[in-house]
């Protein structure tokens, strides 16, 4: 019997006015094992997405009726969907809207099949991962993909002492100076108030977290979302990307990056867990 979580495993929403792409990426998808749904304007696909509780949704941000950022807020609203914008804007400043209004990734227009492939690959090899963990089985129609590299071993990081060392289900929760995750249950509090995040935010977080105070660079960050191995090829657009989605982390947790109490930048390397306060 197939489970509802494997069914939403293999769901995907793609919204997209030109219907050539949206065959286009239908087949790319189906290929892949997922069973698509497609909208052609941004209401259309906010439905969808509502109804089928996708792990995936492809977005166009040109549509007939809603600007695709703005149906990217609306998803974020109720949904933790993988969302990748596919765009003929591929200007710096549209790439970093589009991050910044909650995608998860962003693909410029012409794009090559195999590159939206292999960016649903690592999605789902994050996903699959993260199954794991939780001891649920991987299910038979999901993307056949390379043994992922083996995660850095990394020392546990506690929580401070005052604020106690809670355990979850058998597992502990990280963090410091009031700010915790829980890796399995994908959960993230600050002083106790549960905070939204995106997939990319929460593994980001949950990356540096792990590293306590050794810096994670922005290459090495590209490289833990995408579950690859060191020294893969990173492109200046992914390091944008990491800068992105580490603002929209910061503005969540109410962090400072001029004062951080959670997560401090480390110039012309990259990022840490900022050192416990007293």
């Amino acid at each position: 019997m197939t489970s509802a979580e494997d069914v939403r495993r293999r769901t995907a929403v793609i919204v997209e006015d030109d219907a050539d792409i949206s065959e286009l990426l239908r087949a790319i998808l189906q290929q892949a094992g997922f069973d698509c749904h497609l909208a052609a304007t941004g209401g259309e696909g906010v439905r969808l997405v509502r109804e089928q509780a996708p792990v995936l949704t492809t977005l166009d941000v040109s549509l007939p009726d809603y600007d695709g950022l703005e149906v990217v807020r609306q998803i974020r609203s109720f949904s933790d969907t993988y969302v990748i914008i596919l765009s003929g804007k591929d200007e710096e400043t549209d790439i970093l809207m589009g991050l910044g209004a909650g995608a998860d990734d962003y693909v410029s227009k012409p794009f090559r099949p195999r590159e939206v492939r292999a960016r649903v690959e690592a999605m789902l090899r994050r996903r699959d991962l993260w199954l794991a963990q939780l001891g649920a089985p991987s299910s038979p129609a999901a993307v056949p993909s390379p043994v992922p590299a083996p995660a850095p071993t990394v020392a546990p990081v506690t929580t401070d002492a005052g604020a106690g060392a809670d355990e979850v289900e058998g597992s502990a929760w990280l963090g410091r100076n009031g700010m915790r995750v829980h890796p399995e249950m994908r959960l993230c509090e600050v002083d106790g108030r549960p905070v939204e995040l995106t997939r990319s935010e929460f593994d980001l977080l949950l990356a540096i977290v792990r590293r306590d105070r050794r810096v994670a660079s922005k290459e090495v960050l590209v490289q833990e979302l995408r579950h690859e191995v060191e020294g893969s090829w990173v492109s200046e657009s992914d390091r944008r990307s990491v800068e992105v989605h580490l603002a929209n982390l910061r503005r969540k947790l109410g962090d400072s990056a001029g004062q951080p109490r959670f997560i401090e930048t480390v110039r012309g390397v990259g990022y840490r867990l900022a050192a416990r306060r007293a």
